[in-house]
């Protein structure tokens, strides 16, 4: 299934649209184009956008800068902000535009007051001087795992006034002025109505795809079609040489198209077919099939930027670091600089100025001369090196994660250029004299503002060109697709799309150029191909007549496999695995619930697929010889990058405990929680551990999940007494801890969630307590939701202590007990999914409640629960739910006039300043060295004081304090 296929409905209208509209939605400009279907040259042409370019100038421009500026309440006149569909502005407001009256139409149709912000020309430019009310480079936001895509955490480290939108969002009000800008323009023809095709990445994962699909949504368009960048530049050449395309091209060549914009690269290949309808005199004699699409890479001329941006910052600074306002300013300037120096006409040189720091705004501000030759050396040997074929990426951590962005982690886009061709080297099987070691392109198209410079441009052919030249007297040069504009082929390739679904034109066919492959249990390590590279949309698939074991009413994985270099596997073949030729894919972790729903049992299945046009692979296990069968969906639209990472079985291989020793453990268990049991719940982590003859710590994850299992399964055991309610809920949270780790786990804690919460048998302190040590060790794997729901009454009892305490105004209905105070602190640090806003008002409290001598009992807790709330690096949350440096350097300062020698308080200060090489994150320098005199005053451990100064993994001490207590044996913290 390809993204040109995704629709909002499944419905075929009736009545097309008159107009058939591109959008390039993309990461540095938008642009868009149209057909208008009622003029029979069905001629391709770009819609002019009318913006913002400077405070009450509104001018028509091929693109629209994607950049979000706010600028500051008060500073800038509605009259500034008006739009021509807005309401009429109270003054007069210069348009340059000379269509008043169409516009003011256009307000009868949609009206409403121009917004408080500005996207565009002008957004860009005025952002460039405050970088902490711009957004940029939503599109890749909206890929990025790390972080929460749908929360408002745009702009990244903001003004603190700045209204915070989410990646989504941002999209969405690009596609509104779009909306707006053509209702303005068509009022009888309003772009709702239309056919719309959206660009996006050719390696954009599913998730980026739904949320394109939802920004369109918001922006109240409905009828829209999602096309992948690579194929939509290629549309546009085909548009562009109507009369001669099909003489520039022949069967049995290759055509890569490389697309490096802003914010990605973008590799596609296109396989030149014979045509099957070559009877039709008509038909064209050839096909185009799409057989390759590498990986998603966040890498583009915003790395350029960057890259630069540092250069430039170790001139200024000797190797220091700027403050982060100055570092903004520095990285937009050097966007102008490299377009500048690596443009035609190109001077020699170029003057960076940037405003001072602290409170020499104006007298300390700096200045720096860059030349072209330290740019080109920068720049074109960074980015595009001379690289062999047979190199590889580097794996080395890219230096822009401070950017908030993951980045790729080599910045050689010909490293990853040679890796791509090398990988699909298969695509060549027709052509019997092709070199074996990767594809040869024969035809080349390059697309995105990268190649607008010619520098950039004849470095990548003539890497390119270098690896497939055979003899110095016979060069091999690749013929090289004109495209005139750069920046309009992707939204004029979408258009054009759009009239080829309606039958006019020539059509790109996508089939999967992929395998996909299901592991099955055998004596060596096997996999089933359920479908072979050459599937196409709506193809059912039978496999070979062969049975397989089924595994029913018990949690079970099914991992999937993908590869792009097997294409020749037919369905229903066993092959032995291969990693290096089989990528993991995120498996389904789930139970096949049977009529007998808690006997586990294992039956005889045979398998049956279908590729489906929504892009997932629908697999049926039909029992043998019975009509019972399950289905399962597996997402191939998440081939390159998702949400859900493929388990990697590290916990798994920590050990399994042989049968005999867990029928003996099982047994202990169920002495205490069985039907007939009768031992005492104080006994049996004792007797356990003498069962296993070792320390509880080191028990391996596989045990502890069985453990947690039988538990479960001898659930109304908890309901005998407090006594055994409270045992039940410790052990049943120390087998699943910390929430994730091991697959299944997600519906282990599922499952938890609906049997322990609001469920207590019995509402003793001991069974209270237990329940919230039970969600602190299982927050990791507990959603936003969960974790909030947990957190509201909490926060409310917390509320009211801190009202008594400082007589302020707070009042709440619920109390906070003495008994269960400590736990509640924990559970509530522990929560690092909350808001910022909630972690704010928590952390503010604890500074104002932790000097209080009547909670002495519990100033530890408060204290680790500071440490998590302000931490720099998360331990297991995304990094949009950090708190402000600056917030953190305000907590610091509470500790330190505490000035308590305690461990539990050198782990904090660490925790509030440790290093993560992420500027915004990190606190000042001054700041961390002066935490690190502090922890070598109070004789804190070295290791800490590392942490602080350098910033390092945790080690497994630390791990242990910073999630509350020891790990299971094989897993670790993350360190982001």
């Amino acid at each position: 299934m390809t993204a040109e296929d995704r629709e909002f409905d499944p419905l075929v209208d009736e009545q097309p649209s008159r107009y058939v509209v591109g959008i390039d939605l993309g990461t540095t400009n938008c642009a868009v184009a149209y057909v208008d279907t009622r003029q029979k040259s069905g001629k391709v042409r770009v819609f002019r956008i009318p913006q913002l370019v400077a405070p009450a100038e509104i001018e028509t421009r091929e693109t629209l800068p994607a950049f979000h500026y706010q600028p500051v309440l008060g500073s800038t006149s509605r009259d500034a902000l008006h739009l021509p569909w807005s309401d009429p502005p109270t003054g007069e407001c210069a348009r340059k535009t000379g269509k008043k009256k169409k516009a003011s139409g256009a307000g009868r149709i949609g009206q409403h007051q121009s917004p408080p912000y500005v996207v565009g020309f002008w957004a860009r430019d005025e952002g460039t001087l405050a970088p902490g009310r711009m957004i940029t480079s939503a599109k890749s936001w909206l890929c990025h795992t790390g972080v929460d895509r749908t929360a408002d955490l745009l702009p990244w480290h903001g003004a603190a006034d700045v209204d915070r939108l989410s990646p989504v969002e941002v999209s969405a009000r690009y596609l509104r002025h779009v909306r707006d800008a053509w209702n303005a323009e068509h009022p009888s023809e309003l772009l709702s109505d239309q056919e719309v095709v959206v660009t996006l990445p050719a390696s954009f994962d599913e998730v980026a795809r739904e949320l394109t699909i939802e920004a369109a949504r918001r922006a109240d368009l409905t009828r829209v079609v999602l096309i992948e960048e690579p194929q939509a530049a290629f549309y546009a050449w085909i548009d562009k040489h109507t009369d001669d395309w099909e003489k520039q091209v022949q069967p049995g060549q290759n055509i890569l198209v490389c697309d490096i914009g802003g914010g990605t690269t973008d590799l596609t290949l296109i396989r030149v077919r014979k045509s099957t309808a070559a009877k039709n005199k008509k038909a064209p004699k050839v096909q185009f099939h799409r057989v390759a699409v590498g990986n998603h890479l966040i890498l583009g001329g915003d790395n350029l930027d960057l890259a630069l941006a540092e250069y430039v910052e170790r001139k200024l600074t000797s190797a220091g670091r700027l403050e982060p306002r100055q570092w903004s300013v520095l990285v937009r300037s050097c966007r102008h600089v490299k377009e500048s120096l690596l443009g035609k006409r190109a001077p020699q040189q170029v003057t960076i100025n940037l405003p001072g720091s602290g409170s020499k705004v104006i007298g300390g501000a700096l200045q720096i001369i860059v030349t072209r030759k330290e740019i080109i050396e920068l720049l074109v040997e960074g980015f595009l090196p001379k690289a062999k074929l047979q190199d590889i990426p580097r794996a080395r951590q890219s230096g822009f994660q401070e950017f908030g962005l993951p980045y790729a982690p080599d910045a050689a886009i010909t490293r990853y250029l040679a890796a791509f061709l090398t990988a699909h080297r298969n695509v060549d099987v027709e052509r019997k004299s092709a070199d074996r070691t990767a594809v040869r392109p024969d035809i080349v198209l390059l697309n995105g503002g990268f190649f607008a410079s010619s520098v950039l441009r004849a470095r990548w052919l003539e890497v390119l060109t270098s690896w497939f030249r055979q003899r110095k007297d016979h060069p091999w040069p690749p013929l090289v697709l004109e495209n005139d504009r750069l920046d309009l082929a992707v939204a004029r390739g979408a258009a054009y799309y759009g009239m080829v679904r309606r039958g006019v034109g020539v059509r790109i066919a996508a089939n999967l150029a992929r395998s996909y492959y299901i592991s099955v249990e055998s004596d060596e390590p096997a996999a089933v191909c359920l479908v072979p590279g050459d599937a196409e949309p709506g193809v059912d698939i039978e496999l070979a007549d062969t049975t397989f074991d089924l595994l029913v009413s018990q949690p079970v994985e099914f991992p999937l496999y993908v590869s792009s270099t097997r294409l020749g596997d037919r369905p229903g073949a066993v092959v032995t695995m291969d990693r290096e030729q089989m990528t993991p894919l995120p498996p389904i972790r789930t139970v096949l619930q049977s009529e007998r729903r808690n006997r586990s049992a294992t039956i005889s299945v045979e398998l049956h697929a279908r590729l489906t046009e929504i892009g997932t692979i629908d697999l049926w296990c039909e029992e043998v010889g019975s009509q019972r069968s399950w289905r399962l969906q597996f997402d191939i639209r998440s081939t390159t990058q998702t949400d859900c990472a493929a388990h990697d079985g590290i916990a798994e291989r920590t050990g399994l405990v042989d049968e005999s020793v867990w029928n003996q453990c099982y047994a202990r268990i169920a002495d205490v929680f069985g039907e007939h049991g009768s031992e005492k719940p104080a006994k049996l982590m004792k007797q356990l551990g003498i069962v296993l003859d070792a320390d509880r710590s080191q028990w391996p994850p596989s045990l502890l999940r069985r453990m947690w299992e039988a538990l479960t399964e001898l659930s109304t055991g908890r309901r005998r007494s407090p006594l055994h309610e409270a045992r039940w809920l410790n052990l049943l949270g120390y087998a699943l801890r910390p929430g994730y780790g091991m697959a299944v786990d997600d519906w282990r804690v599922a499952e938890t969630w609906r049997q322990v919460r609001g469920r207590l048998a019995f509402q003793a302190v001991s069974s209270r307590t237990e329940s919230l040590i039970l969600w602190r060790r299982l927050a990791g794997g507990l959603s936003t939701g969960q974790q909030a729901a947990i957190a509201e009454p909490y926060l409310g009892a917390i509320r009211g202590l801190y009202g008594r305490f400082t007589g302020s105004r707070k009042k709440s209905m619920a109390s906070l007990q003495s008994s269960e105070s400590i736990e509640i602190w924990r559970l509530l640090g522990s929560l690092e999914l909350l808001n910022v806003k909630r972690k704010i008002e928590l952390g503010d409290m604890i500074a104002e409640l932790l000097p209080r001598a009547k909670l002495a009992n519990a100033h530890q807790a408060m204290v680790w629960a500071w440490g998590r709330l302000g931490q720099r690096s998360p331990v297991y949350g995304p990094l949009n739910t950090i708190l402000p440096a600056e917030k953190a350097t305000v907590w610091l300062e509470s500790l330190y006039q505490l000035d308590r020698n305690e461990p539990i308080f050198h782990l904090a200060v660490m925790q509030l300043t440790r290093r993560t090489n992420d500027r915004y994150r990190d606190l000042p320098e001054d700041q961390r060295e002066r935490a690190v005199t502090w922890l070598r005053d109070h004789r804190a451990r070295p290791h800490l004081i590392k942490l602080v100064r350098e910033g390092d993994q945790l080690d497994a001490e630390e791990q242990r304090e910073v999630f509350g207590e020891s790990l299971p044996k094989g897993l670790r913290l993350q360190s982001a």
